[in-house]
């Protein structure tokens, strides 16, 4: 192939490479705007009196926070921040610790029927949660465990999906880590805790996230067994006050801009954790 023809070839790669990159940002572009606008116009409405929501556009004659001054003035959104906050971070620490131990037992333990039990794992994710709310709204009715935070917490730790994620994490770090550690003398709790465990922070942020993310958007379950104000999430409480006032959309979309801006931050925060536990199917070079 002559020179000409090499680079006739290269210019040709090189122009169908620029047409992909500018497909694929385009794509990314309309996505993002189909994200962003209803965003937009939340934060947009919510800084409106009342009086001017009722008018459809973008422009705003008189902009103002009493919105979120007359939400911040309510003592009970602070409560539910803080049920939010705990119900969430004790959510997540405690799927990560379950979904590690047992992906790890399903991924380095050999026992007759291992498979077995690695498919009642996936059937489980299959399964939609609103089935069980009937019999575990009995069984908490019965431990008298309504209007607390362990009603809220333990059915949500359970999660078929997470073990998934750590097993297929784990079955690609090598064996020779576990030999390694048996021969110092490390058991096989000691291992998981003290080799592998660390070896994953990517896909235990990515879990804990995740896991904190959903727990906060919860809103059926909560709604459920939390009829205390005081002990109230995020979602039910906002949902509350969203039932009072109607159709006073300032206080509405306000309601939502504060539910949703503390998952915002998160991710802002952590979200090269997340891509790096998406991303991550083994150990780094």
């Amino acid at each position: 192939m002559t020179t000409t023809a090499v680079a006739v070839t290269r210019a040709e790669i090189d122009r169908r490479t620029r047409l992909f990159n500018a497909l694929c940002a385009g794509v990314l572009i309309a996505f993002a705007l189909i994200w962003l606008v209803p965003i937009a116009w939340a934060v947009d409405t919510s800084i409106k009196p009342n009086a001017e929501t009722t008018n459809p556009t973008w422009a705003i004659e008189n902009p103002t926070l009493e919105s979120y001054r007359a939400l911040l003035a309510q003592g009970d959104i602070w409560n539910w921040y803080a049920s939010s906050f705990i119900t969430s971070t004790l959510t997540a620490v405690a799927t990560v610790l379950t979904a590690s131990m047992a992906a790890f037992a399903l991924s380095r333990m050999r026992f007759r029927y291992r498979w077995l039990v690695f498919w009642f794992v996936l059937i489980g994710i299959m399964i939609p949660q609103q089935v069980l709310m009937v019999p575990q709204f009995k069984e908490f009715a019965a431990l008298q465990l309504l209007n607390t935070y362990w009603a809220v917490i333990l059915p949500q730790v359970p999660a078929a999906i997470a073990v998934f994620i750590f097993k297929q994490f784990f079955d690609g770090v090598p064996h020779e880590l576990d030999e390694a550690a048996r021969v110092d003398g490390a058991g096989f709790f000691r291992t998981y805790w003290r080799v592998v465990l660390p070896l994953s922070r990517p896909v235990v942020a990515a879990v804990a996230i995740f896991t904190f993310v959903w727990s906060w958007n919860n809103l059926l379950w909560p709604l459920l067994v939390m009829t205390n104000p005081k002990l109230m999430t995020i979602p039910v409480g906002l949902a509350t006050v969203q039932g009072t006032y109607g159709i006073r959309y300032a206080d509405t979309m306000a309601s939502a801009v504060l539910g949703a801006l503390p998952l915002v931050l998160l991710f802002l925060f952590f979200q090269r954790r997340i891509v790096e536990g998406i991303a991550g199917t083994g150990l780094k070079g």
